[in-house]
C-alpha cells in the first residue's frame, strides 16, 4: 500500500494508550524508542507523530480508535502521521487503513520494536504494517530503561494459552511466553536506578510467569533484595496458576502489598464452564481462603462479566452470591461483548442488552457498596502511602496504600514513603494526615 507522497520525518510525538496496564507498559516503551530515535514528547494537538496504543478487549474501545483517527485526521493546522499500535492493530492488521486511509503505520504489540523502520516507510511514501509475532524476543531491541516516576510497571509474561471464549487475548497477544529471568531483573534494577520505589510486575497471566524452574514468587523475592525497592505488586493473574510459592509469598515478603487482583469472571459452574475458564466457583473461594489464610489483611478485586450467552436470571444472582461471599476491595465489571473470531461470539441464547444492562447495574452497586465499605475500614489506621503525583490543590500529593487505594494528603515529595493515619473514607479515595516519615 502506497499513500500518494512521502511525509516529513517526524521531530515530535504523542502516545496515547487504552486498556490495561500492560499496554500503559508498552506506550511507555515506545516513548522511550521514540525518544531513542531523538523525537520530543508533544501534546496530541500538536506532535507530528501520534501512536494510539490500542485495546481490543471490548467493541467500544476499537470503535473509540477510529473516532480518534478521524479526530486526528481533521487536526487544525493538518493531520500528524498516524501510527495504530496494541492489539486492535494487531486483529484488524491491513483492515485499518482500508477503513481509515489517515493511518500511515500499524503495527502489533509484538512488533512495535520496530517501529523506528515503520515510521521510515510511511516517511517515505508507503503505508507501513507489521503484524508478524516473531519468536525474538522485542525486548532486546528496546532501549535501556531510563526516567521514571516513583511507580513503574514491568511486562514479564505476554500471551495467553487460556482460550476463554470470549476473548481474544490469545489472538492479538500470541502464546504464554515468559521473558528470561536476567532479562527481568536487569530492567528492574534499570527501573529503580531510575528513581522507581514500586515495580508492578505484569503480564497477561503473570503468574504463569516460569523459567529454569523458577516461578513468579523468585522473581518477587529477588527484587524484593533491592535495597532501593521499596514495594512490589503484580496482575493480572490467573487461578489456575496461584503456585503455592506465590501465597507463601505474601506471607512472608514484607515488599509484596497485600493487594491480589484475581478475577474469578462468574458465579455459575455452568457459565464458566461455557467460559472455558478450568475452574469452578469452589475451587476459586477456596484459593481465597488460602491467601487470606497467609495474609489476612490482604485485599481482593477481581473481574466480572454479566450477560454471557446463555447466562440466565437464576445464574446471574449466583454471581451476586459470590461477590458477597468474597467482599471486594475494587473489582471491574463489563457488559458481554462479542468480539468476531472467539468462540463465544457465534453461542447461541443472546441476553438481551436491557437485561444486561440491569444486570451491570445491579453487580456495580454492590461492588461500589464493598469497594465503599472497604475504605471505611481502614478509618482510623496508620499505614505507609507512596506519592506518586500532586493533587489537584497547591501542597496537596496523592499515593498509594499498601491495598492500592487513593490517598490525599498534605506535603510530602514524590517518591517519599509518607506514615499517614487515615482520617476520612470516600467511595473511591482516601484522605490522610502525615505522621512520621515512614522507614524505606
Amino acid at each position: 500500500m502506497v499513500s500518494a507522497s512521502a511525509r516529513p520525518t517526524p521531530k515530535s510525538f504523542h502516545v496515547k494508550s487504552f486498556g490495561c496496564q500492560m499496554n500503559a507498559y508498552d506506550g511507555a516503551r515506545m516513548a522511550e524508542l521514540m525518544e531513542a530515535q531523538g523525537m520530543v514528547a508533544a501534546d496530541a494537538a500538536e506532535a507530528d507523530l501520534v501512536l494510539l496504543n490500542t485495546c481490543h478487549i471490548r467493541e467500544k474501545a476499537a470503535e473509540k480508535v477510529y473516532s480518534d483517527i478521524g479526530r486526528l485526521a481533521r487536526r487544525e493546522g493538518g493531520r500528524p502521521m498516524i501510527a495504530v499500535a496494541g492489539c486492535v492493530a494487531q486483529a484488524e492488521g491491513p483492515e485499518i487503513p482500508r477503513r481509515a486511509p489517515a493511518v500511515d503505520v500499524v503495527v502489533g504489540p509484538q512488533a512495535y520494536h520496530r517501529l523506528p523502520e515503520l515510521i521510515g516507510q510511511a516517511v517515505a511514501g508507503g503505508t507501513a504494517l507489521d503484524t508478524d509475532m516473531p519468536a525474538a524476543s522485542k525486548f532486546d531491541a528496546l532501549p535501556k530503561r531510563r526516567r521514571q516516576g516513583a511507580s513503574a510497571f514491568l511486562t514479564v509474561q505476554e500471551g495467553c494459552d487460556k482460550f476463554c471464549t470470549y476473548c481474544v487475548v490469545p489472538y492479538t497477544r500470541g502464546a504464554e511466553i515468559s521473558r528470561p529471568w536476567g532479562q527481568i531483573l536487569d530492567e528492574a534494577k534499570a527501573l529503580v536506578d531510575a528513581g522507581a520505589r514500586e515495580i508492578t510486575l505484569l503480564g497477561q497471566n503473570v503468574n504463569a510467569w516460569a523459567d529454569g524452574g523458577r516461578g513468579l514468587h523468585d522473581v518477587i523475592e529477588a527484587l524484593a533484595a533491592m535495597p532501593a525497592l521499596a514495594r512490589i505488586r503484580y496482575m493480572t493473574s490467573h487461578p489456575n496458576d496461584m503456585a503455592d510459592g506465590l501465597i507463601a509469598a505474601h506471607r512472608d515478603i514484607e515488599k509484596l502489598m497485600p493487594f491480589l487482583h484475581l478475577p474469578v469472571q462468574a458465579g455459575s459452574d455452568r457459565v464458566l464452564k461455557a467460559m472455558n475458564r478450568a475452574h469452578d466457583v469452589a475451587s476459586y473461594l477456596r484459593l481465597i481462603e488460602r491467601v487470606r489464610a497467609a495474609r489476612p489483611d490482604i485485599a481482593i478485586s477481581g473481574d466480572y462479566i454479566v450477560g454471557f450467552p446463555g447466562e440466565t436470571d437464576a445464574e446471574f444472582e449466583e454471581t451476586l452470591a459470590v461477590v458477597r461471599e468474597i467482599g471486594h476491595a475494587q473489582a471491574f465489571s463489563f457488559k458481554y461483548s462479542p468480539r468476531a473470531g472467539t468462540p463465544a461470539a457465534t453461542m447461541a441464547d443472546p441476553v438481551p442488552a436491557a437485561a444486561m444492562e440491569e444486570r451491570l447495574a445491579r453487580l456495580q452497586a454492590l461492588l461500589g457498596q464493598q469497594q465503599h465499605a472497604f475504605n471505611e475500614a481502614t478509618l482510623g489506621r496508620t499505614c505507609a502511602i507512596l506519592i506518586e503525583r500532586d493533587g489537584k490543590r497547591p501542597g496537596q500529593r496523592l499515593g498509594k496504600s499498601p491495598w492500592l487505594q487513593s490517598v490525599l494528603v498534605e506535603g510530602g515529595a514524590i517518591g517519599d514513603l509518607v506514615e499517614v493515619e487515615i482520617v476520612s473514607a470516600g467511595p473511591n479515595s482516601l484522605i490522610g494526615e502525615a505522621r512520621v516519615p515512614a522507614a524505606a
